[in-house]
Formats: C-alpha cells, structure tokens, sequence
C-alpha cells in the first residue's frame, strides 16, 4: 500500500508539474519595424490582433535585437547568445546567408530553445523562414537544418524571401551585376572597338585571336549572368517540409495562409501534450506580397498590404489557441528580427521599407532604428494585462525565459548573455538584469549599452557609426541599399559618442564633457565592460567567411524534374496543407 501511495503521489506531481508547464508560441516577423503596429503608435496601419496581444499582456518599449541583420539576430535568439559567440557574425560586408548551397549555418554544437524544451517532452515545429543555413559537405547532410537544432517538424524556406524569387520585383543582386557584369562588358567592348580602330589604321596589328578572346570572354561572362538569372530563382527559392522540397520554386499565392494553416494545424495535433511553436513570417520582408483579400486595402501600399495580411494571421492563431481552450496556458511571443529596412525603396521609386518611429536608421546599423524591436508577451493566467515595461531587454532574454518555464536547467558549459524575464513580467522586479548590452555590426563591436543600477539613465556609445548617404541629411545608406560596418563606409569616434537613451531616444544630442559632467567617468567604465566582454569571446569557425558564403553546386537541392528545371509542386498532392 505504502508502494502504491508513493507512485500515486509520484505520478500526481508528474501530472501537476506537466500542466504547469505552459505551452509556447513564438511569433517573428522579418524587418518590421516598431512604428509598424498601432499598440506602438502607428495611427494609419491596421493591427488590431497584434494590438489585443499588447492590451492583453506586456509590452516591452525598450526591447532589443542582438544584430540590426537577419541572419546573426536569429542566431542571438535561439540560442541566448551573442552571434559573435557562435561564429554567426560576418567579418566581411555581406552579413547573411544569400545561397541554400552555402556551406556555413548554425553549428551544430550550439543549443537552441527547441533543444532544451525538446527533451522535456515537447513537440516543437518551425514553421516559416530560417536563414541559418542547411548543410555542410553533402546536399544530404542537412547539418544545419532545423530538424538539427531540436525542432520535430519544419515547414518554411531555409534561407530568405527575396526580390530575385519574385519575378519581376527587381533583384539585390544589382549592385554585384554592375561591378561583376556591365562594367566589365563596358571595358571589352571599349578594348575591342579602340584594336579594331587601331588596326584599321595600321597604327598596331592585331591577330584575329585577340578579337576572338574578347568576344569569347564577353560571351562568357554574358551567359554567365544569363544563367544566374534564370536559375537563381528555382535553386534558392524554394518551400521544404523536413528534409523534403515541397515547392520548388516557392509559389506567393495564399502563402501566408499556408503557413497559417500549417501552424494552426501543429496546434490542433498537439492540443494535448506541451508544445512550442515558432512562426517565422516571410512578411514584411521584400519581395512584399499579400493575397487579393488584402491588396490595396491598406493606407500604405503594398508594405501596408503584407504588414495587415501578416495581423490577419496572427489573429487566426489567437483564434485557434481560443477555440482549444489553450488560451490561459501559452505563452505567446511576437517580436520581429530587427528594425525596418528604410532603405528599400523600388524600382518605381515605391517605398517598401516599414517605420521605425522615432528612432534613428534602421536594419543593418546600430542606431535605435535598427535594433528596437517590438517585444510584446501575453500569457493570461500569469502576467497582468496592460504592462507597458520600459527597462532594456534583448531577444536573447528568451531563450532562458522558456527554458526556466519548461523545467530546462540552463547549459553550464557555455555562456548564455540572455536573461530570464519572468521577474520582470509579473512584477517581481523592477529592473532590467542587462546592466551592459553590446551592440555588434556583424562581427565589430560597434556600441555598447549601460543601464546603472538604481539609476534611471541609460548610456549608449557608440565607436563608430555609418555614414549616411546620399547626403549628410538622410537617414540610412541609400546609396548602398544597406549600410557596412567596416573602411571607408563608416565613421570612427574617439572618444565614442556618447548619448542617454532615457533622455534622448531619437540619438539626436551627442554628449560631450561640458554637457554631461560624468562623460569621462561613464566611458571609462564601459570601456572596461567591453574589455571584460571581450576576454569571454574565444576564437570560433567562421560561419560567415567567404568559403562559407558561396554557392556549391555539390550541396544545392534540386526537385527530381526533367532536364535542369529544378521544378515541382507538391503542394498539390499534400492533403495536409489547406489552400
């Protein structure tokens, strides 16, 4: 009898440690920015279900992305840690992933969240965009693959949406196409016209072999291009489920609805156990796209347009989570990867980048712009509705806020920079953990973030800075389509320039000794915060190098079709997907 009471009260805990355990939806959209939705003071787009999410739980004004690019951010929020740490930040200008037959990717020794909560007995899908690479040597290895990194089940695109997989939305390739293309065509043209001037006035002879060298040059570097063209777009555009093309290349019709219905689908299946799903959107990065039920309906075009659609899906999975009664017992996440690309502007001169509010720049650079991001959490029976919490948090924070709530010890052998949340959610403290955050443009450590204990300011330098361009005035790299983070495309400062975030968060007041009578002692310490930071990054594979970033034709994945197509449509046969 003893026995049985023991085993009863055993399994009683197990039950009751179980149903505490809430289950976990993470939502992120890509390049949104926070002057996008109406709960962060957008007063034109229409974003009521985002919007109820924020009367319904917290709203972080002053929430941070680890990186202002795709790739390294998302890195930062699966694993807790700084990109830096895991070889996921570039040293070179380009900053993320553009090949799914690169071979650099998230390595496999990092832990992600879906690790963790994984082993201990939840279900875990991501659904939507990945862009942390998928294999290493062979096209089979999938060393990088989300079914790698703890996630039962993957439905989405492994690397990102681009201009160049929508045809005709133009390409960001252009800048490349000019040094690498129409430039060098310009200058064999030139070459062959002045020896063929030359030659024809007896001034040098020319042997027809050079003429046939240029030409075949030329011919070369113009099928090139010709073929990249073509075939840029069914190599790298394409929708997986697992390990799996299911669409090749990707379709936009209704895709934001197959990725809802995906995910509500997940949600149905494991209504029953806990699980964590993380929607990754494809919106609001370019190429934009929405279904004809919200083509210009909205204020703002075709950004407006995708950012609405984007709100419609996020209120069908609160629909679902109600519909099951699962309400009270998830913990919902909605957040974006980093600031609005305000440089993107089309061909037409059509602007398709979001807004950052008040914030300074945007993707791509360290200003305020670039990194606030919204961070709104709701989880009905645990954290009072209506919080607004102005104290820095990153989207590291996660990791570790999840990891806690699912029973996961934290991983001892590595360092997580992210911070639990929870105290801060429910009210038991009033301050941020994050004395120090550090601001990374790709690999170089470009500012660095200090709130003070007991203090209400909050310091931010900055090392150097991007320069702005077409003229001092603007507010991104328009010249560039995006900023750099190294050489002649940037501004050192020495001494850092120095701003209080708490008093100035546009970053419009530089501080100097005689406006801010501490500014010699304020730097000092953070400069021995970056020194003590710096000791804890040791030397790490470079995801990110140029080897890594290339395309290999040995790892790309090509739907079995005739001839070189690379053509298929699953979809179609797939009864699991709703259209």
């Amino acid at each position: 009898m003893r026995v049985l009471f023991l085993l009863l009260l055993f399994l009683c805990e197990a039950q009751s440690h179980a149903a505490s355990r809430p289950n976990i939806v993470l939502v992120m959209a890509d390049d949104l920015g926070i002057g996008d939705p109406g709960c962060y003071g957008n007063k034109t787009l229409r974003t009521p279900n985002i919007d109820q999410l924020a009367s319904e739980g917290v709203k972080l004004t002053q929430h941070l992305a680890a990186s202002p690019l795709c790739t390294p951010s998302r890195a930062a929020f699966l694993t807790g840690r700084y990109p830096i740490r895991s070889g996921m930040a570039s040293w070179s200008r380009t900053g993320v992933f553009l090949f799914t037959a690169s071979s650099g990717g998230l390595p496999s020794s990092e832990i992600t969240f879906a690790k963790l909560l994984k082993n201990q007995g939840y279900t875990t899908a991501l659904i939507g965009k990945w862009h942390l690479g998928m294999s290493c040597h062979s096209k089979t290895d999938f060393c990088h693959h989300p079914l790698r990194h703890g996630f039962d089940y993957f439905y989405g695109l492994t690397v990102t949406n681009l201009r160049d997989c929508k045809p005709g939305e133009g390409s960001v390739f252009t800048t490349g196409f000019k040094k690498l293309v129409f430039i060098p065509l310009q200058i064999i043209g030139v070459a062959v016209l002045t020896l063929a001037v030359l030659n024809f006035l007896g001034l040098l002879r020319v042997p027809l072999g050079v003429f046939f060298c240029l030409l075949l040059l030329a011919a070369m570097i113009l099928s090139l291009f010709l073929c990249f063209l073509h075939y840029f777009r069914p190599l790298n555009c394409f929708l997986m489920r697992n390990y799996e093309i299911a669409q090749q290349p990707m379709s936009y019709d209704n895709l934001t609805q197959r990725l809802t219905a995906e995910a509500a689908q997940f949600i149905q299946w494991n209504a029953k156990t806990p699980f964590l799903l993380f929607l990754s959107y494809l919106h609001v990065h370019t190429a934009l796209f929405s279904t004809k039920d919200f083509a210009g309906k909205s204020k703002h075009g075709i950004y407006g347009d995708a950012t609405e659609e984007m709100d419609w899906s996020v209120g069908q999975i609160l629909n679902v989570l109600d519909e099951l009664g699962l309400a009270n017992n998830t913990l919902i996440y909605f957040t974006s990867d980093h600031g609005a690309h305000i440089e993107e502007v089309s061909t037409k001169g059509e602007i398709h980048g979001g807004s950052n509010g008040i914030y300074k720049g945007g993707k791509a650079n360290n200003w305020e712009g670039g990194i606030r991001i919204p961070g709104i959490l709701r989880w009905p029976t645990v954290i009072q509705a209506g919080q607004e919490i102005d104290e820095p948090t990153s989207n590291m924070d996660i990791f570790p806020t999840i990891a806690k709530l699912a029973g996961s010890p934290l991983p001892e052998d590595r360092i997580i920079d992210g911070h639990d949340l929870m105290p801060l959610l429910e009210g038991k403290s009033q301050q941020s953990d994050h004395e120090f955050l550090f601001h990374y443009c790709n690999a170089y450590l470009n500012a660095v973030r200090w709130h003070p204990q007991n203090s209400t300011s909050i310091w931010k330098a900055f090392f150097f800075t991007p320069k702005f361009t077409p003229t001092e005035g603007s507010n991104g790299c328009f010249s560039t389509h995006v900023c750099f983070c190294s050489g002649n495309f940037v501004t050192h400062h020495n001494p850092p320039l120095l701003f209080d975030i708490s008093k100035d968060p546009s970053e419009r007041n530089v501080l100097t000794p005689i406006t801010e009578p501490r500014f010699h002692e304020i730097l000092k310490v953070m400069q021995e915060a970056v020194d003590n930071h710096t000791k804890t990054l040791p030397e790490v594979p470079n995801q990110l190098s140029l080897g890594n970033l290339l395309w290999k034709p040995w790892l790309q994945l090509c739907c079995p079709s005739s001839g070189l197509s690379c053509q298929c449509d699953r979809e179609k046969q797939d009864k699991r997907v709703s259209h």
